[in-house]
């Protein structure tokens, strides 16, 4: 059923959420500092309660990574965790939550037990599913990051991946839209490899195959501020956080419309998108039957 299109939806990024970010920055401890997360708690809360407002219904909410801050062993990471869920159990049921692995969910360089820890907790680290016509896809981008520990699964993504493309050309889908947590780049294509960016040679494999592909846009989070290029076609999309504001932008969501044609976007502050919502030129392209 999902296969076909219906006509315009939306749904509700959200990245970053990050339990213990907050208290472990302002400290200058990004190891050991994250031992507080009330402000967090309270973002992410308002983060929810604005989302259940919204009228029509998203179809759903993605959180592209860094769930919580505690890095896998760490002490106070079993309880971001479950206090995050406690957050996240009061969305409303008929909005499915979409969760995406970040490096600190499964750690800068992951294993196969940091990985089965978090599928545990929160899902499979990479999957796809359609909604009205339009295929998304869910990645682990740590393993193109630093996938020395666990070779072999990066290779069962790549192959999954090859795969997934190859059903979406087959269905004839109306747009592929991919999730993961690291950009592939901030705002150009060719810009130098740093932490918050995939590396210069794995990124032109990525966007190249996504290209060809047809793939429409990715959503990313992991710099805690809003960035974005394009690449041959293929929009980047980097969205700032629910939780840890690393630059000037404000704790947010971003709202994206998906119709026949493209695919458009915008960034609310919480305070923003609890107050008024979406805005109109949003909600007509919502209600435009094509």
């Amino acid at each position: 059923d999902e296969y076909q299109w219906k006509g315009p939806f939306y749904f509700i990024q959200g990245a970053d959420p990050q339990f213990g970010l907050i208290k472990a920055w302002a400290v200058g401890d990004t190891k050991n500092g994250d031992d507080e997360w009330g402000e967090e708690i309270k973002l992410a809360e308002q983060a929810v309660q604005a989302i259940n407002k919204l009228n029509p219904k998203p179809k759903f909410f993605v959180l592209c990574g860094d769930l919580i801050h505690g890095m896998p062993g760490t002490q106070w990471r079993e309880n971001q965790e479950r206090d995050l869920k406690n957050v996240l159990k009061n969305t409303d049921q008929d909005i499915p939550l979409v969760f995406v692995s970040g490096n600190h969910d499964i750690g800068n360089t992951p294993t196969r037990e940091t990985i089965d820890n978090y599928c545990k907790n929160w899902g499979d680290d990479y999957f796809s599913f359609w909604v009205g016509g339009v295929f998304f896809l869910v990645l682990n981008s740590q393993l193109y990051f630093d996938s020395s520990q666990c070779p072999e699964l990066k290779q069962a993504q790549d192959v999954w991946l090859n795969e997934q493309l190859a059903i979406a050309e087959k269905h004839q889908c109306k747009h592929i839209i991919v999730f993961q947590h690291i950009p592939l780049f901030l705002r150009k294509p060719d810009e130098d490899h740093d932490y918050f960016n995939l590396e210069k040679s794995v990124r032109q494999e990525i966007m190249e195959k996504f290209h060809k592909a047809g793939v429409k846009a990715v959503f990313c989070g992991h710099y805690h501020r809003n960035a974005g290029g394009s690449y041959r076609g293929l929009e980047m999309v980097v969205s700032s956080a629910i939780g840890c504001q690393l630059g000037e932008d404000t704790h947010g969501l971003r709202v994206v419309v998906v119709t026949h044609e493209k695919i458009v976007h915008r960034y609310y502050g919480l305070n923003e998108l609890s107050s008024q919502g979406i805005e109109q030129e949003l909600l007509d392209m919502l209600a435009k039957q094509n």
